[in-house]
């Protein structure tokens, strides 16, 4: 089984990629956590675009969404929105349908807690048709918690995070057994 994961902030160190980190160390055996690194490598959407041949960097992000079960994004809030790199990506598959009845966990970590982020990102994925799971949250001060190589220090986000994550590979396998 294999679940993407995608940061919403482009930066190396922020606390999205390490709690990307974190995730991938407390997914069960057999479950490949894959991060996905292009974000920034997106061009920004324009329909004009959208054609038989979209450009290679969509085409290629949409391949790896469409052959993975599951989607974990763990993304910021900008100015009490959802980053812009984040959103283009999410507009590059409005139409496509790759997120289509796919499970989605949907962890948004920044210092405010991320609130209204998240809920534009659950009414963004809601109207894409994914499945946006019940145990997605957003937490404050992730950046605390979370060393630099993906160790959780704070407990209780750890077993926030691996409950999140069991949900999201439970959902994700029916949603492999449902595919034709």
């Amino acid at each position: 089984m294999r679940i993407l994961g995608i940061s919403g902030s482009l930066r190396a160190e922020s606390s999205n990629a390490r709690l990307l980190r974190a995730a991938a160390g407390l997914v069960p055996p057999g479950v490949a956590l894959v991060t996905f690194q292009g974000l920034g490598d997106l061009p920004h959407f324009n329909p004009d675009l959208d054609g038989d041949l979209p450009p290679e960097p969509v085409g290629a992000f949409r391949a790896l969404l469409g052959s993975v079960d599951g989607l974990l994004i763990s993304s910021p809030e900008y100015a009490h929105g959802v980053p812009g790199t984040l959103k283009n990506a999410l507009d590059w598959v409005v139409s496509s349908g790759e997120l289509v009845g796919l499970p989605v966990l949907l962890v948004t970590a920044s210092p405010g807690g991320g609130a209204l982020a998240h809920a534009a990102l659950v009414e963004t994925l809601a109207v894409m048709t994914a499945d946006v799971l019940g145990g997605s949250f957003a937490t404050p001060l992730a950046r605390a918690h979370v060393r630099p190589d993906g160790a959780l220090t704070e407990p209780g986000l750890e077993a926030q995070l691996r409950a999140a994550l069991e949900a999201l590979v439970e959902a994700a396998g029916r949603h492999a057994r449902a595919r034709p």
